[in-house]
Formats: structure tokens, C-alpha cells, sequence
């Protein structure tokens, strides 16, 4: 299930976004951080599985178009479909926009849209 980001799960969020390619450097990572608190258009989502929050996905809102830049999911939970699973949920609730990948993601966001119309 989405959530949305609250600064009770700071520390969560930023162990998931330092799994991101772009992310490894402490300073870069809190400067994705605050975009995400302070720009209305930056929204940050965390996915729970039961009691845990396993994954995150970041996008960036422009007009009639939704931009995935981040996404990631706790090792230990990887390879259980739980980043397609915040794909299409993701997409559910900016229905009627188009949802696209960053240079980042885009060949995971192909894979889904393998099995899955998410395109």
C-alpha cells in the first residue's frame, strides 16, 4: 500500500533513495530529500507491507505528465513484484496522466510494462 511521506520516516526514506545509482553521495541525497519537503510538484511515496515500510517511489509532477525519478525497494524484499506493484499504483492514482520513467528507471519501468499495460 502507498503512503504518503511524512517526516516520521525520514530515516527510512533515506536509506531507501541511497539504494538509487544517483543517490550515494550524503550531500546529493539530502538535497533529493529536501526537494521532496519543499516543492509541491516533488511527491514521495513508501510502500508497506504489513508493518513494514519495504519501498519508496519519488515522482515529479508537470502538467498532464508524472515523472518517476526514484524508486527502491529493501533488498530483503526484492523480487517480489513490489516495485511493479508501485508502478501501477502510482499510476492508479494519477490516473488520467501519463506516467513516465527518469533515465534512472526506465529499463525496470519497460519490464513492467512487459506483463502489464503501464505505459
Amino acid at each position: 500500500m502507498l503512503i504518503r511521506y511524512k517526516k516520521s520516516y525520514d530515516k527510512i526514506a533515506m536509506g531507501l533513495l541511497s539504494f538509487m545509482p544517483d543517490e550515494k553521495d550524503l550531500k546529493k541525497l539530502l538535497q533529493t530529500k529536501n526537494l521532496y519537503e519543499t516543492e509541491d510538484n516533488w511527491q514521495l511515496f513508501l510502500w508497506k507491507e504489513d508493518d513494514d515500510i519495504v519501498g519508496l517511489i519519488g515522482a515529479v509532477l508537470d502538467g498532464d505528465t508524472v515523472e518517476i525519478r526514484h524508486i527502491s525497494v529493501n533488498p530483503s524484499y526484492r523480487d517480489q513484484g513490489i516495485g511493479k506493484s508501485m508502478v501501477k499504483a502510482l499510476k492508479q492514482m494519477y490516473e488520467g496522466k501519463k506516467v513516465v520513467p527518469n533515465k534512472y528507471i526506465v529499463n525496470f519501468f519497460h519490464k513492467c510494462a512487459e506483463n502489464e499495460d503501464l505505459s
